[in-house]
């Protein structure tokens, strides 16, 4: 068994970039339309320029890390979060690192709750949202789509596959806004309230970071530690626009 037992030496999560996605949620929101104005399937849709300068930005403070530049690469098969990677990966310089796309770490499925905003949500399907309240969006899952909990589900299932195949090495994970929330509640670990304050918190920016460490000290066997939660350290560095607005999907989070 390696020194870390089998977990990773680090694990970095990273937020895709801003998306037309995002861009065209954030336009609805304004104009209080009910419904997001955008042709392509959500895991199509691809990076706007800002959010392309963001992700090369990224590249290169992952480049200056030192002897903690990741190691293995894995992505959302999703075009925004893969276009992330593979900006970061080119402008870092670390072309020898592989990146490979795994569907566990995709973005919430919203079902029938795609592209809908909160207005159009409670126009279209106002005894689905009423259930919503009820059980609350940890718990709720929308006709077709996921709860959070099913999301979880998948952070464990790869978390099983991370520690089986990538022992003893430093990860980077790019993926989506509640797919980063689940792994702290699993990693944590945290409960249903406490993961959903952390969210409501601190809205996740676009190439925002989170680390964790191994640590021999936690539990029985070692585990993984929080160093810092969603950092926009990458852009305020190097002067690219930090922004923040959800995915386009909008079932409200």
């Amino acid at each position: 068994m390696s020194r870390t037992e089998g977990w990773p030496a680090s694990l970095l999560l990273v937020r895709h970039a801003e998306s037309l996605g995002n861009v065209a949620r954030e336009a609805a929101e304004q104009t209080g339309a009910g419904f997001i104005d955008i042709a392509e399937r959500d895991m199509d849709v691809d990076l706007s320029d800002r959010g392309e300068r963001q992700a090369k930005a990224l590249g290169r403070w992952l480049a200056e890390l030192g002897d903690r530049v990741p190691t293995v690469a894995l992505a959302s098969p999703y075009v925004r979060t893969r276009r992330t990677a593979e900006n970061a990966l080119q402008a870092s310089g670390l072309a020898d690192v592989e990146l490979c796309c795994d569907e566990r770490l995709r973005e919430r499925e919203f079902g029938s709750f795609d592209r809908l905003t909160r207005r159009g949500l409670m126009e279209k399907y106002p005894e689905e949202w009423e259930t919503r309240v009820r059980l609350g969006k940890f718990y709720h899952r929308p006709p077709g789509g996921e709860s959070w909990c099913d999301v979880a589900l998948r952070v464990r299932s790869l978390l099983d596959s991370v520690t089986r195949v990538h022992g003893d090495e430093r990860v980077v994970a790019f993926t989506h806004e509640v797919v980063i929330s689940l792994f702290r509640y699993v990693l944590e670990p945290l409960d249903e309230q406490s993961v959903l304050a952390a969210a409501r918190a601190k809205p996740m920016v676009n190439c925002g970071v989170t680390e964790f460490e191994y640590d021999p000290g936690l539990g029985r066997g070692g585990g993984m530690r929080l160093l810092y939660h969603n950092e926009p350290v990458a852009m305020e560095e190097a002067g690219v626009p930090v922004t923040q607005e959800s995915d386009a999907p909008v079932a409200p989070r």
